[in-house]
């Protein structure tokens, strides 16, 4: 095990189970291999289980009974950041989250720090002051790595930063294994031809489930059909509503956040994903290693990417959920065609290889240690 003067320190205040937590999980246990001394700053503990014994997790001592929103997570974990500085000076941190705040922290402290983007800044640049903040400070980052090709596109047309490109690890194994557990309650019906449709993502505006649902109000005009919805979030109670509003209760099941979906995706026909804005979006790549067919909004970005521009799935335009609806009742799981897109997808996996991208990640980490 290679021994550093110089600590590693991951920061990732508010951990919600979505897909950056899942790309952190596996990077952090990866490096942990190669490299011993490493923190993980983020505020709640109940992630901890899943990373290495290796790494030191510092947690917020927070007060019980006491709800405490993202940004002030964002700042007592920067806080526990600011009294790392102090105890030990000579550290590298690598962002997954908060990364203006931490840049600038940076900035008065003068640590050499690493930023990942996670999303497209169609979700979180809309104003000219934004997109002034983000562009002085952004480039003060040491390196800024990005999960996509349209993404290190975009990051240069909006920012003029010449970011590092690394897709997102897919621990396949991983995925094929937990597929494999039993679940207790059957979500989808016995029904042999009902179509059997499944999202999984947080209930926000950004993964727009209204969407889907407009979609399968109409499909089931055409088609029998069911959904099962995956995930918490803000929106929850506007898409119960919606579920009601229009009379889908029989076919539509929401259910909370799951920390194994997999056996829900395993017994599904057709993933879909409704986004307005992504970064790579992992469940796609979850969804072709169970060979589902794929649906997905042709968001920036990552989507088309990953399809190969609807070679290997379908997209639609954001919000069009007529098509969206005209691709579900399209859909034939003996079709030939569908198919040969499912086994292709499959083969085009090697891009997401878990090894050789968290090799990338290494080694960009060392550059700095």
């Amino acid at each position: 095990m290679e021994k550093n003067k110089k600590r590693l320190i991951f920061f990732m205040p508010s951990m919600e189970g979505g897909g950056v937590e899942k790309n952190l999980i596996l990077i952090a246990n990866y490096i942990s291999k190669y490299i011993s001394n490493i923190s993980l700053i983020t505020f709640d503990n109940k992630f901890n289980k899943y990373f290495d014994k290796k790494i030191r997790i510092i947690n917020y001592n927070k007060i019980k009974n006491k709800r405490y929103s993202k940004y002030s997570k964002y700042f007592y974990c920067l806080k526990i950041l600011i009294n790392e500085h102090y105890k030990n000076k000579n550290f590298l941190v690598f962002s997954f989250q908060a990364n203006i705040y931490t840049i600038i922290l940076s900035f008065f402290l003068n640590f050499k720090i690493i930023s990942r983007s996670n999303s497209s800044p169609t979700g979180w640049n809309k104003s000219y002051i934004k997109n002034s903040i983000f562009k002085f400070f952004l480039k003060r980052a040491d390196s800024v790595v990005v999960n996509s090709s349209a993404f290190k596109k975009e990051i240069k047309k909006k920012f003029n930063i010449n970011s590092v490109l690394i897709y997102n690890p897919l621990n396949k194994h991983e995925i094929l294994e937990k597929s494999k557990n039993k679940i207790n309650k059957k979500f989808f019906s016995n029904k042999k031809n009902n179509l059997k449709i499944i999202n999984i993502a947080r209930l926000t505006n950004q993964k727009d489930q209204i969407t889907i649902l407009k979609a399968i109000k109409i499909a089931t005009k055409n088609i029998n059909c069911e959904l099962l919805i995956i995930g918490y979030g803000v929106n929850k109670k506007l898409i119960k509503n919606k579920i009601n509003e229009f009379k889908l209760n029989k076919i539509v099941k929401l259910v909370n956040y799951k920390s194994n979906p997999y056996p829900y995706l395993k017994y599904s026909d057709l993933f879909v994903l409704s986004s307005k804005y992504e970064g790579l979006p992992n469940v796609l790549l979850e969804a072709q290693t169970l060979k589902k067919y794929v649906i997905s909004s042709d968001c920036p970005t990552g989507p088309k990417e990953i399809l190969i521009n609807g070679k290997i799935g379908s997209l639609f335009k954001i919000g069009d959920y007529k098509k969206l609806a005209s691709e579900i009742i399209k859909y034939d799981n003996n079709n030939k065609t569908y198919k040969k897109k499912i086994v292709k997808a499959y083969n085009m996996l090697h891009r997401f290889d878990f090894e050789k991208n968290c090799k990338k990640y290494l080694s960009l980490i060392q550059k700095y240690l």
